[in-house]
């Protein structure tokens, strides 16, 4: 097939991949526009687009589709699909009707739970036992669209975000491609109007660690904000980033050191297993203990 692909960050570069290998003709590639970044704030192409750079296919990054201009030349690719993941521009309705067969959507959740910017996040804040991706006929709504094709997994205990994004992405790129192989004999399904909850864009500000919650709820906070934007807590006015963890036994006073890395919660323990001091590289938490004097208790 022809095919428009749109996509930004990390997660959708092994789905251009797919397609790419599965022998469909790139149309040509949407991405957000360089953002600078760095020391030097330079402009600095996103992942989807360095991957593009490499594979020799047409790259376009506008700011908006909203423009007559970008919307004709969206058209006059003449692609029959455009498949899309993660890349970060409302599409208007002339843009969602250009192709010939829409444009399919590859969502990190099992729709209705988690439309919107963060659901791989928020279904491990919450607590859910499984999680998955969906590939969507796209209109105009938020993640409303009907759904073409849905494949569970579970969450284990000790998923981060960073983990689950991996398989989830290499999940999404292996059921595209079979939607798009498929695509004459599927038919879509409209999700539920029940179970629908909304994964809203994470704020740094629910980053901080606060122990008097209980232990179940801080652990997923930071298994779920893991490596971005990374839960902390303070260390004698330093700032440390918690980026993996596991329920411990143990109680005492909320913050309390109990052994290790190991910190009394509102209600049992975590034991904190990989950190980042601040300006420092991701470790162990055996390895940051070496430099770093907990105290008796963390506020």
């Amino acid at each position: 097939m022809r095919v428009i692909f749109m996509g930004t960050p990390d997660f959708s570069v092994p789905v251009l991949d797919a397609l790419v290998d599965a022998g469909h003709d790139i149309a040509a590639v949407y991405c957000q526009p360089p953002r600078p970044a760095g020391r030097g704030k330079k402009d600095r192409p996103s992942p989807v687009q360095r991957r593009a750079a490499e594979l020799g296919l047409v790259v376009r990054h506008p700011v908006s589709l909203k423009g007559a201009d970008e919307q004709t030349a969206f058209a006059a690719l003449q692609a029959d699909i455009a498949v899309v993941v993660a890349y970060g521009l409302i599409l208007p309705q002339p843009v969602l009707d250009a192709p010939a067969h829409g444009c399919l959507n590859i969502h990190a959740s099992l729709l209705p739970r988690w439309r919107g910017a963060a659901p791989i996040h928020r279904a491990i804040m919450a607590g859910d036992a499984e999680t998955g991706v969906c590939i969507m006929q796209m209109e105009a709504g938020l993640d409303t669209g009907p759904v073409l094709i849905r494949e569970a997994m579970p969450i284990s205990p000790d998923h981060t975000t960073g983990s689950l994004h991996d398989q989830l992405s290499k999940m999404g790129a292996r059921l595209i491609t079979q939607a798009l192989a498929q695509l004459p004999d599927l038919t879509a399904q409209a999700q539920s109007g029940e179970g629908v909850t909304y994964a809203a864009k994470i704020d740094k500000s629910e980053a901080r660690i606060d122990w008097t919650l209980p232990a179940a709820q801080i652990d997923r906070l930071i298994r779920g904000l893991s490596p971005f934007p990374g839960a902390w807590c303070d260390v004698a006015g330093e700032r440390v980033k918690l980026l993996a963890s596991r329920l411990a036994p143990g109680s005492a006073a909320p913050g309390t050191v109990l052994e290790g890395f190991t910190i009394a919660c509102g209600d049992g323990a975590v034991e904190i297993t990989r950190a980042q001091r601040s300006g420092k590289k991701p470790l162990p938490a055996v390895e940051v203990l070496k430099g770093l004097d907990l105290g008796d208790r963390l506020i």
